[in-house]
Parts: structure tokens; C-alpha cells; sequence
């Protein structure tokens, strides 16, 4: 399925970060976010079956990261969406960069799909699922197990975001769309909501471990209600 929704050529031209600042000042700081508030996210979780603090500690260690890093986000769309309303948003995947972007603009209870592999580390695979976040098996996806697990979630308010090209572009061109998210918003009966997320790919590409700062964008489109999307063009 093609994309559902444009996104333009976008480029901010800003003076790149030395190595040594990526090395001696990015890495640590960030190390030091992910070691306190993933300890406090775990912790919480003993407590918060829902996933509510852990998403509170997500947000501010995305925060904390793009502003580390001077990554300056400007957001559109809000005014689109309902605040406590449940969706299915479906974004492009430029970086490593857009899920800090994503759960630092979007004030919803987000929840991820998150690769099978992850729910074999005891501790953080635990963690995940006790939260509310999702793991699927990309070789054999169960769509009815991950269908069945999220209708269990949608009555607490959760919502899910969804990298539709499922895994980040090497070029920055949008690829083609899977159509796994599209059949669970119908199946799901919940509506999509288009997110374009613009100009990460200049703070850290795909094969770069060094950052720079960057102006980024994120776009919320108008939600499509499950009617307006038909199965079998999905598929």
C-alpha cells in the first residue's frame, strides 16, 4: 500500500556537532537519562499495571534526549485529534530519532509494537508487556493474538504507534506501507491517524552513530475512520 499521506523535502542547513562532542558529552548524558529513568519506568511498574508512569518516564527521557542533542520539534495537527480518544497512528520511520519525537509531542498514552526478541530479556521484556506494549514475531506475525491483546488494552485508554514502512528509510524517501497496521485499525474498529514526521534523518541517518541539531517537524493528519479504509485495498 502507498503511503497515506506526503511528505516534503525538508533541510535545515546548521553546523555540524565534532565527534568529540558526540563521544565525550551526547553518549554519557544520555546513558545517564536511560540508566535513572529506566530504572525509575521498571520500578514504577511494580505499582502501575496500566503502564502510566512508565509512559511519564518515556516522555521526559525523549524530552531530555532532544534537547541534549538540539533538536528543536515544531508540531502541527493537535487540534485534529481528541485528547482521551483512542487511535492507531501511523508515521514514517526516518531515525532512530522519531520515537523520542513521537512520545515527546504526542500527548497520548502511547504503546509500541516491538519486535519478539525483546520479550526474552527477563527484565525488560517483563516490563514491556506489563505496560502495554506489543510483541510480534516479524517472520510470523500473529495478527489475531496481537488483535486479541490490544482490544484488552483499548479500554484503558491506550493508543498505538506504528512505523507503517517497518523499518527506518536509508534514503529519507517515504518506502511502501505495510498493511499489518491498516487491517488492525479496521479489525480493531479504532481510527488511523497519519503522523509525518519530517527532517529527522538530518539528526542521525540510518548507518551514523553521530548526531547534529536540527529543526524537525511533526505533522498529525486528519484520523480515517475504519469505514473509509476498505480490506481489500489494504491489502
Amino acid at each position: 500500500m502507498h503511503s497515506a499521506f506526503c511528505i516534503q523535502h525538508y533541510t535545515v542547513r546548521i553546523p555540524p556537532y565534532h565527534w568529540w562532542r558526540t563521544v565525550f558529552f551526547l553518549i554519557p548524558a544520555i546513558s545517564v537519562y536511560t540508566i535513572v529513568l529506566g530504572a525509575a519506568s521498571i520500578l514504577s511498574s511494580l505499582f502501575d499495571r496500566r503502564g502510566y508512569s512508565a509512559h511519564a518516564c518515556a516522555r521526559l527521557w525523549s524530552r531530555l534526549i532532544l534537547l541534549t542533542t538540539g533538536v528543536r520539534v515544531a508540531v502541527e495537527g493537535l487540534d485534529r485529534v481528541t485528547p482521551g480518544t483512542t487511535y492507531i497512528f501511523v508515521s514514517n520511520h526516518q531515525s532512530i530519532y522519531d520515537t523520542p519525537v513521537v512520545f515527546a509531542s504526542l500527548p497520548f498514552q502511547l504503546r509500541i509494537i516491538a519486535k519478539e526478541s525483546l520479550a526474552m530479556f527477563p527484565v525488560l521484556g517483563w516490563h514491556l508487556r506489563r505496560g502495554g506494549h506489543l510483541f510480534v514475531d516479524r517472520r510470523h506475525p500473529d495478527r489475531a493474538g496481537i488483535l486479541r491483546r490490544w482490544r484488552a488494552l483499548v479500554s484503558e485508554g491506550l493508543s498505538l504507534i506504528i512505523y507503517a514502512e517497518g523499518t527506518r528509510s536509508a534514503d529519507g524517501r517515504v518506502a511502501r506501507f505495510k498493511a499489518g497496521s491498516f487491517l488492525l485499525a479496521i479489525q480493531a474498529g479504532l481510527p488511523v491517524v497519519p503522523v509525518a514526521i519530517i527532517n529527522t534523518r538530518a539528526v542521525m541517518p540510518k548507518g551514523r552513530l553521530r548526531t547534529e541539531p536540527a529543526d524537525v517537524r511533526l505533522i498529525v493528519h486528519d484520523p480515517i475512520q475504519p469505514p473509509a479504509i476498505a480490506e481489500p485495498t489494504v491489502r
